[in-house]
């Protein structure tokens, strides 16, 4: 049984990421409306290669939000944060950063090295994530079979 404390703190804490939600959200509206109105200046600009810079490192932010809304509104399913979207949605942002810095011909391979690093320790993180998550729903059907056994 809870306290009533933690009942409280289970209410801020669901209107906290409620409001995050729908910040989120209202961000990834607004992200999509300029990324079509970027589009006619594409087509009006004559320096293309800026423009296609900006438009990728404006999809690549969009898949960011949405990594990171996912996250939250799992959280109301499940009540817990789950590991995979968040590696997910960091994954994706080093990969932007290390897609923009190619194509701009900004980076070094000192930092390219530091980035694959950091990309290879994000893998295992996600792996061993999904696999530490396929485990806990292998015991959980295990228990509930057990449970079930029993009441019959």
């Amino acid at each position: 049984m809870k306290s009533a404390f933690m009942k409280l703190y289970d209410k801020v804490l669901c209107a906290a990421f409620s409001i995050m939600l729908l910040f989120i959200a209202l961000g990834i509206v607004v992200g999509v409306a300029r990324l079509f109105l970027n589009l006619g200046s594409l087509l009006l600009n004559t320096d293309i290669t800026g423009q296609y810079v900006r438009i990728i490192s404006e999809v690549l932010t969009l898949f960011i939000l949405i990594e990171l809304s996912r996250s939250l509104a799992d959280y109301f399913s499940e009540h817990r944060l789950r590991m995979t979207f968040i590696v997910d949605a960091a994954i994706v942002f080093v990969l932007r950063e290390i897609m923009i810095k190619l194509f701009e011909h900004k980076i070094g391979s000192d930092e390219i090295y530091a980035l694959s690093a950091l990309l290879f320790v994000m893998g295992c993180l996600r792996i061993g994530s999904v696999l530490v998550f396929q485990r806990e729903k292998r015991m959980f059907e295990v228990a509930e079979k057990a449970r079930l056994a029993e009441e019959v």
